[in-house]
């Protein structure tokens, strides 16, 4: 298993106090290529609302680091963690964004996110089966320096119809999972391929009546019908030798 770690050389992210309230702000602020937040936080009573460059916002999420700081104006930088985001439910830009002040020295809990490597190398992949990332997140307890960026999984030794739960997951120094049950928290699964059956194609027989047309159900076709039509095919097959056929022998 193998772990990124927040450490001294944290990423940092500059914002503006921003004084826009109200979601028509808060659009004209996206159009304007600015994200409306909210930093929560110890050393201020009350939540700071602030804005900030969506390109520099996307760049510090993409890089996923659990801990970072935030500068606001000409404040000082906090260490903070992120408390939840919105995104666009389409193209996935961040809408809003909250931040949540930390003390370095006490413990927190946090949403890391859980990742796997080695698939190409498992059996089970091998013999065709299909991974199945069942967990992609774990919430651990951890002081804040200590909060791994991510959680990577080694899936190698995977067999199929296999399952890897958090109780095989090696602890990490420092660090709590925070789950009930270890031995339940599934994190991946190799299944086996899905065959597909081909439907049976079934050919239906009608009936016709006198007048040529299909018969209702449950109708019965006229008496003699039936014979009538296998002495016409008989007829048809039978029907390459001449009448005076006889004579000629």
């Amino acid at each position: 298993m193998a772990r990124r770690m927040a450490d001294g050389k944290r990423p940092s992210l500059a914002v503006e106090e921003r004084d826009e309230r109200g979601s028509a702000e808060a659009r004209r602020l996206r159009r304007s290529g600015q994200v409306p937040g909210v930093l929560y936080g110890a050393t201020h009573t009350e939540p700071v609302a602030f804005k900030v460059g969506a390109h520099e916002l996307r760049r510090l999420l993409v890089g996923g680091a659990a801990l970072f700081d935030v500068k606001i104006g000409g404040d000082k930088s906090v260490p903070v963690i992120l408390k939840e985001r919105q995104d666009h439910p389409v193209r996935g830009e961040p809408l809003h964004v909250d931040f949540l002040e930390v003390r370095l020295d006490e413990k927190i809990h946090a949403t890391v996110s859980i990742e796997l490597e080695g698939a190409e190398e498992a059996p089970g992949i091998s013999e065709g089966g299909v991974l199945e990332h069942v967990a992609r997140e774990l919430e651990v307890e951890a002081l804040p320096t200590d909060i791994p960026d991510g959680i990577t999984v080694d899936v190698s030794h995977m067999e199929i119809l296999g399952t890897l739960t958090l109780a095989e997951v090696p602890t990490i120094e420092g660090v709590e999972f925070l789950a009930e049950n270890p031995e339940e928290f599934t994190i991946a699964t190799i299944v086996p391929p899905t065959k597909v059956e081909e439907p049976e194609i079934e050919v239906e027989t009608e009936l016709v009546g006198e007048d040529g047309e299909p018969l209702a159900e449950g109708e019965e076709p006229p008496e003699g019908a039936e014979g009538e039509a296998a002495e016409g095919r008989g007829g048809e097959s039978g029907g390459q030798d001449s009448p005076d056929s006889g004579d000629e022998s």
